[in-house]
């Protein structure tokens, strides 16, 4: 039997400080909790996933991550973990391990290997989505990633996926708007109940004017107001609020993920939450390095205009 887990309002991404010897900073870790899950819009929270470093971290790590989480929020907040593997026994262990600590649902990362044209044969993506289903009774939510990169899966695959009846949410970064409404009107005619969240921080605003479920981002470790607040207005349909919001997104949005390199995008958001307090240090796990003293000066310059201090009071 399906859990019944709500995904409809924003999920947010967690971020996870380390110490300056990569030790997680526990501290830290809870004070960006306490701030990111204050809106009301803010449904879920999902942790080990790449906002999370989750590739990074030891199966003892992403275990006591959960159970920190957990036992922040409460039992009644859904708590999803990244699966992030490099086989698909690695997955099934990982997945029945988070399944153990207390995770309400897991969040399927397309293998490595999948960028070899996985993404357009089903017997790879189901396969291992079906491997994973038969070694846990968790839900599960796919993880699409930009097609152009070769882990993304074909619209018919996605089709294919949601049709399982404990498939209940696609994180959608197909990278095309286009593309979004085509696996949008996909996924509601094979699973109407199936959970759409975009995450294509780009043009956030468009996913979900076009229709969505929730939104699932690693923003919202930096900005759950104006997301939380932005998921408001999309369920109200109320296009001025939305592009009102999509103003004060905007450069923030650019600074965190429009210059390249994009691997860095989650460590600008360290940056910018060390820039305001909640963190110690900004500095990530290797392989990500720590962004340029020019780039942490920008994104800076970027939070204080957005006045993103004045929410730590609110």
């Amino acid at each position: 039997m399906t859990r019944s887990v709500d995904l409809s309002g924003v999920t947010v991404a967690t971020i996870l400080p380390f110490h300056d010897d990569f030790s997680i900073d526990w501290a830290s870790y809870e004070r960006v909790l306490a701030y990111c899950t204050r809106p009301k819009g803010i449904r879920a929270v999902f942790v080990n996933g790449h906002a999370g470093e989750g590739a990074t971290l030891n199966d003892a790590e992403r275990i006591e991550v959960i159970r920190r989480t957990r036992a922040f929020i409460g039992p009644d907040v859904p708590l999803l973990s990244g699966i992030i593997a490099w086989s698909t026994a690695e997955a099934v262990a990982q997945a029945q391990m988070a399944e153990a600590a207390g995770v309400d649902a897991a969040v399927l990362f397309p293998l490595p290997q999948f960028s070899g044209g996985a993404g357009t044969d089903p017997r790879y993506a189901l396969d291992y989505v079906d491997s994973v289903l038969a070694a846990t009774s968790l839900p599960l939510s796919i993880f699409q990633q930009p097609v152009a990169s070769g882990y993304g899966f074909s619209s018919a695959i996605l089709g294919e996926l949601v049709a399982r009846p404990r498939v209940i949410a696609v994180k959608e970064g197909s990278g095309d708007i286009g593309l979004y409404e085509d696996n949008l009107r996909r996924i509601k005619a094979v699973a109407p109940g199936c959970y759409m969240l975009p995450s294509n921080y780009h043009w956030l605003v468009a996913q979900v004017a076009i229709g969505a479920d929730g939104i699932l981002s690693g923003m919202a470790s930096l900005i759950p107001d104006l997301l939380s607040d932005l998921w408001s207005a999309a369920e109200a349909g109320d296009l001025h609020t939305l592009r009102a919001l999509n103003d004060q997104l905007y450069p923030i949005v650019r600074t965190i993920y429009g210059a390249p390199p994009l691997i860095e995008m989650h460590t600008r958001i360290k940056v910018a939450l060390q820039h305001l307090g909640l963190i110690a240090s900004a500095v990530p796990r290797r392989p990500l390095l720590p962004v340029p003293a020019d780039v942490a000066a920008r994104v800076g310059q970027t939070v204080d205009a957005a006045g993103l201090a004045r929410l730590l009071s609110a």
